[in-house]
């Protein structure tokens, strides 16, 4: 397995993993693009179209036969108007699960953030998957949720550019409201 930026003829391999990954997720609902793929495959289109997209953030993993076959991204967020990174989706071909695919996009996405000096990454997801690779509840760093609701499951790692007084409310890039 290689894992490397997103490059311009993967976006239909990325979104059709995305669609996979995320088809039976408790927690997802289908698009309002009338695809009928869950609602994070569209987000990836929506996100690739906006302002707050990184390309040097969109990572894939690629197996043997150059296939793609797991994505994550990170996209420009704001902590109380200080740029910060939003990570998500996270997403691994469904017969690819469980063999360490996310776990090296994970490590990839987090590398790549803290060398190009991000101070620091909020994702909302499950903390079991999430803590091994340094994530903690996001209110432990001084970081609200865009909804309160999702107390510890909304998460965030500061980088080696973190300040201490970096602290407020999370925005995530606009593409995520219309979820």
């Amino acid at each position: 397995m290689i894992i490397r930026t997103e490059r311009a003829g993967d976006a239909a391999a990325i979104r059709s993993v995305v669609a996979a990954a995320f088809l039976n997720a408790p927690h997802s609902a289908p698009s309002a693009d009338g695809t009928g793929d869950p609602g994070e495959a569209a987000l990836i289109d929506w996100l690739r179209a906006d302002g707050a997209w990184l390309p040097e953030l969109s990572l894939v993993a690629i197996d043997d036969d150059a296939s793609v076959i797991g994505h994550v991204v990170c996209t420009r967020g704001r902590l109380d108007g200080t740029a910060a990174l939003g990570l998500g989706p996270l997403s691994v071909a469904p017969d690819r699960q469980g063999r360490g695919v996310g776990s090296a996009l994970m490590q990839a996405v987090i590398h790549a953030a803290d060398a190009s000096g991000e101070p620091l990454i909020a994702l909302l997801g499950d903390p079991r998957f999430y803590g091994r690779f340094g994530f903690r509840p996001a209110a432990e760093l001084g970081v609200a949720a865009p909804d309160p609701s999702w107390g510890d499951y909304f998460q965030a790692l500061a980088l080696q550019a973190h300040l201490p007084d970096m602290r407020g409310a999370f925005a995530y890039a606009a593409p995520f409201a219309r979820l």
